[in-house]
């Protein structure tokens, strides 16, 4: 199907939709208004009609009324000599017992006019609501006509009910008539838009025709003529656009002739590479025969280019076939493989170490028809890595040296203020001896910890609540802090913050921030401690106001060695950081000079079955240790 009638039936049913719209519509607006009108006419005649009945009926009227008054029949038959559709007006005097009683109650109760066109015991319920709530319509068919009833209750008049039946069939027929017309002017109009709409259409494609032509010439490599571009609508722009197309087209035809040299240009080049490279380079195809090689694979392997194209040579050792074999697998599957330190032989049958890079080479549908392997010799490398990793191995012993020195100190000097408080005071606080113990005994724990690298010792965690364990450290700081006037001030959420972790080691990482703290306000001042449990994990706050930190030296700290401190190795950071990460956490710091510093730890919050397995491993233990006494307690009985 032509474009040109496409956009004719299109116009064409646009027409018709909005056509017949229009139709219904009015229809339906004509219906509903003279409706209205002859619900209003016939409202304003029973209100006439029942006036006239309840006047008339009056016992008593005066001479002068008696002239005045009409007479109900006379009105009624006036007012169908001017509304011929008035087909009849009934005037009732209803009580209870017309309305309940049998079909001819109704007629029983008739005063004036005509009562013909009974429909019970339709006009009972009509007269009855009527009665109730004023007036009631109903439209019905009778003898093939469209007959609309009104039924009107006045019950302060008697009580009196009008009902009166109009015939509407001349008026919707007039309706009908109107709707006619109406069909058939829109079917003229339609036959109007569709010509017109043609002529549009054809008017519309012919400078398309044109460009049509364009694109063809375009479509066969002819760039040279362009399109003569008269019209500023879209039909122009079109045009100028294919113009604009055909003028690119032939400028990227010359790039891509030019593109082709380079692409030669290009091979020669990377032959020249896989010929002089150091690297042995070889190809071989899905079944592991070779396709090609270069100078430095005849070099490393001893096999000449003649020797290995078409063979399948042993250059992978028998222990390494499987290894070989999940590779090329795993590259038939589509994966990338990354450089991978193997062994391979050479012709003489030596072993060497080698770096084995290996990629699939694919045809234009994605078929892998070959794989191409680039070997480096490994063995000065090897040789190189021994001397790198022996001169790690003495750094090490360095870093050891120099944290064992620092992680102790922390402790000792607790000890030294301790015994310097009791040593002035001449007094033996039980509470103090307790936590010295404590302090000695992580003394043991940070050697045993540095002697995990001669004998590796399992880390048990336990769910702990860290409000605690900061109490702890705080306690175990406070003399230290009231001799360098530092105030601290904690603010613990009242929910339980528990952690699975390893308690003296979180205490660890507390005093090495506090303490960093406390010699950052040699003048003292506030340290503020702030603990909040969020939904998953527990948020350490530790915020001094001292020197504060340059934000060139915050990126590294955690290096060994690196700290703001004059006496300081910056090894005390690392550790923590290293005990931070080992619970899964993150720990944060910033910091502006002379503002001061804030150190963040996040760390997870312990989970429900952690918690739960934690309270069973108590229990059991509690309930060994009860066991453990009665068992005692009987021994010593016996």
């Amino acid at each position: 199907m032509s474009f040109k009638i496409r956009l004719t039936l299109m116009f064409s049913a646009v027409f018709i939709l909005f056509q017949t719209l229009t139709v219904i519509v009015n229809d339906y607006a004509m219906r509903v208004n003279l409706n209205r009108e002859a619900e209003k006419l016939l409202r304003s005649i029973a209100a006439r009609a029942a006036d006239a009945a309840a006047r008339h009926l009056q016992p008593e009227r005066g001479p002068d009324e008696a002239f005045t008054v009409p007479d109900p029949d006379e009105l009624i038959r006036s007012v169908q000599s001017l509304h011929l559709n008035i087909l009849e007006i009934a005037v009732f005097r209803l009580s209870e017992a017309d309305l309940s009683g049998p079909a001819a109650g109704l007629g029983a109760g008739l005063l004036y006019g005509r009562y013909d066109r009974s429909v019970e015991p339709t006009d009972r319920e009509d007269l009855e609501n009527a009665m109730r709530s004023g007036e009631v319509f109903r439209s019905v068919g009778h003898d093939g006509k469209s007959i609309l009833i009104g039924s009107f209750g006045f019950p302060g008049s008697g009580p009196l009910a009008v009902r009166i039946a109009a015939d509407m069939s001349d008026m919707y027929g007039m309706i009908r008539d109107a709707r006619n017309d109406q069909i058939a002017l829109s079917a003229v109009l339609l036959l109007a838009a569709i010509v017109v709409s043609y002529g549009i259409a054809r008017m519309t494609i012919r400078p398309l025709r044109h460009i049509l032509g364009k694109v063809d010439e375009v479509a066969s490599g002819r760039f040279d003529t362009p399109l003569a571009v008269n019209r500023r609508d879209e039909t122009g722009q079109l045009a100028e656009r294919i113009n604009a197309m055909a003028k690119n087209l032939d400028v990227y035809m010359t790039k891509l002739k030019k593109a082709f040299e380079e692409n030669r240009s290009m091979k020669e080049h990377l032959e020249s590479i896989i010929n002089h490279t150091t690297d042995a380079i070889h190809i071989e195809d899905v079944n592991g025969v070779l396709l090609r090689v270069n100078p430095a694979f005849e070099q490393l392997f001893g096999w000449s280019a003649e020797e290995a194209v078409g063979r399948r040579l042993p250059i992978v050792p028998e222990s390494r076939l499987n290894e070989e074999r999940e590779a090329r697998e795993a590259l038939l599957a589509g994966q990338m493989l990354p450089a991978r330190e193997t062994v391979r032989r050479r012709k003489d049958g030596t072993c060497i170490e080698v770096s084995v890079t290996t990629s699939a080479i694919r045809d234009r549908n994605g078929v892998i028809q070959a794989f191409a392997s680039i070997t480096r010799d490994m063995t000065n490398r090897k040789r190189m890595d021994e001397l790198l990793r022996r001169s790690e191995k003495l750094n090490t012993v360095g870093q050891l040296a120099a944290g064992v020195a620092h992680e102790i100190r922390n402790p000792l000097t607790t000890l030294r203020g301790f015994l310097q408080l009791q040593q002035q005071t001449n007094k033996l606080n039980q509470r103090h001896i307790d936590i010295m113990l404590s302090e000695l005994d992580r003394i043991n724990l940070i050697v045993s910890e540095f002697l995990i690298l001669a004998k590796p010792q399992a880390t048990k965690f336990r769910v702990q609540d860290v409000r605690f364990i900061l109490g702890d450290v705080i306690s175990l700081l406070d003399s230290q802090a009231h001799l360098c006037n530092i105030v601290f001030n904690t603010a613990f959420d009242s929910e339980p913050c528990r952690v699975s972790c390893e308690e003296n080691h979180l205490k660890q990482v507390f005093i090495n921030v506090l303490k960093n703290a406390i010699e950052a306000m040699p003048k003292g001042g506030d340290i503020d401690i702030e603990v909040r449990k969020r939904p998953d994990w527990i948020v350490i706050t530790i915020r001094d106001h001292g020197v504060g930190i340059s934000e060139d030296m915050i990126p590294k700290l955690g290096d060994p060695f690196v700290t703001s401190k004059e006496t300081g190795t910056g090894l005390g950071i690392m550790i923590s950081q290293r005990i931070i990460q080992s619970h899964q956490g993150t720990m944060e710091i910033s910091s502006k000079v002379g503002k001061g510093t804030t150190v963040t730890i996040n760390l997870p919050a312990a989970r429900p079955e952690e918690q739960a397995a934690e309270s069973a491993s108590e229990t059991a233990l509690a309930a060994g240790q009860r066991e453990d006494g009665q068992a005692t307690e009987t021994a010593g009985s016996q």
